[in-house]
């Protein structure tokens, strides 16, 4: 066996992926995986639904069997945390003093909540949701609350909102942008998405800041907005978006920008150093009037991104070309998001939005780029072959339902 240690820094779905796919691929080397919680590695795409809902219980969170680790002689090491790095020495510095020598360091750091800079963010009752015990700690504030205010209307915040509302609670949302999801989707799907929210009970707040969180005895029981406006509540979640923990690559000299920069293979500025994950901000496959890079932040480039840098070190290198997609439930709707759309993009319907059962396909020079999808999960799928191969298509085909995708 390779005496070179891989050592990656989190226990992440990027982290556990590169370590089961080295593995697959032949890497023989031993292998060190730390994680700061306590807990093994699990999924977090429930933490924002069924976990705050009851419909996932804890049993089912865990991304590997419970011989996982042994099996695949990877030495999971829990509760420990990175806190210097020499890529000279080729040296990790850990939280207990300890230093470990590495032979590829991967940097699987992922990302924190943002915090909300304003007075009163401190005050009991107000909440990030990011871990497990993140998600665990609204749950347990969700039973004694009747009243909850959701600052953030990204994914993470309408989904709390939705998980909030089917516990019982009122819910309002506000969000800075004057549409939901502006950095994601366009004012068609802004305002779909805002008409259904409100239509399950949602209050929403739009242009909005917050000027101050406020309540008696340490407690939040107001949302001050930046118009005077008080919003009465008894517990806040945070959903105002998330920064990269670029923070031990920065301080070792790791080039980053917006995350840490790799190439297509996971592989920064430093020797034997990958970066994957939502800390990695990646050379992107080439797509017209697309970005040169991304940090995106989905399990399906976690996984992709780890894919692909488990085939370097292997020594098969095959860097990642797949389509971007994402998911988010919201209520009983089933989002899903396939490819980049871009200002300008023509934008075609197929099916009637108010069924709460279409997608919304969009055209760069006349092909395929992206595609978003409501409680339709076979055209999803099809989405992303279409965005795959850049199909070009006429859009009065595409808006017919009559008209079978598939034949393309």
């Amino acid at each position: 066996m390779n005496a070179s240690p891989l050592v990656i820094v989190g226990a992440s779905y990027a982290g556990t992926q590169l370590a089961a796919s080295a593995r697959e691929l032949g890497f023989d080397a031993p292998i060190v995986m730390l994680g700061d919680e306590r807990h093994a590695p699990y999924q977090r795409p429930p933490l924002s639904k069924g976990v705050l809902t009851g419909k996932t219980t804890l049993d089912s969170l865990p991304l590997r069997g419970a011989d996982f680790f042994d099996v695949q002689g990877i030495d999971l090491r829990l509760g420990h945390r990175a806190t210097a790095l020499n890529t000279g020495a080729q040296t990790l510095t850990l939280d207990d003093g300890s230093i470990l020598k590495y032979g590829t360091l991967a940097l699987a750091t992922g990302a924190r909540c943002r915090p909300l800079p304003v007075t009163g963010s401190d005050l009991e009752g107000v909440f990030n949701l990011r871990t497990l015990d993140d998600a665990l700690r609204v749950s347990d504030a969700l039973s004694k609350a009747t009243r909850a205010c959701v600052i953030g209307g990204g994914f993470i915040g309408l989904e709390v909102a939705s998980a909030l509302a089917a516990r019982g609670a009122s819910v309002t949302v506000v969000e800075s942008q004057p549409r939901l999801l502006a950095r994601s989707f366009p004012p068609l799907m802004s305002e779909y998405l805002a008409n259904a929210h409100r239509q399950r009970n949602v209050e929403l707040v739009l242009g909005r800041g917050v000027r101050a969180l406020s309540g008696a005895s340490g407690r939040v029981e107001h949302v001050e907005l930046d118009d005077g406006r008080r919003i009465d509540c008894d517990m806040v979640v945070l959903g105002i978006g998330v920064q990269p923990n670029v923070e031990l690559a920065q301080q070792a000299g790791v080039a980053c920008d917006n995350g840490i920069l790799t190439d297509a293979l996971g592989r920064t500025s430093a020797p034997n150093v990958i970066a994957v994950g939502d800390v990695a901000n990646t050379e992107a496959p080439t797509t017209p009037g697309g970005p040169a890079r991304m940090r995106l932040e989905s399990i399906q480039a976690a996984n992709d991104g780890a894919r692909a840098a488990a085939s370097a070190l292997a020594g098969k290198p095959q860097p990642f070309e797949g389509v971007p997609w994402f998911w988010s439930d919201q209520h009983n709707l089933k989002l899903q998001m396939a490819g980049l759309a871009m200002p300008g993009d023509e934008v075609i319907a197929r099916g009637d939005m108010q069924t709460d059962r279409f997608s919304l396909f969009y055209l760069r020079e006349g092909a395929v780029v992206a595609a978003h999808s409501v409680n339709r999960p076979a055209e999803h799928m099809l989405s992303r072959k279409l965005i795959a191969r850049r199909v070009r298509i006429d859009p009065q085909q595409l808006s017919d339902e009559s008209f079978d995708l598939k034949t393309l």
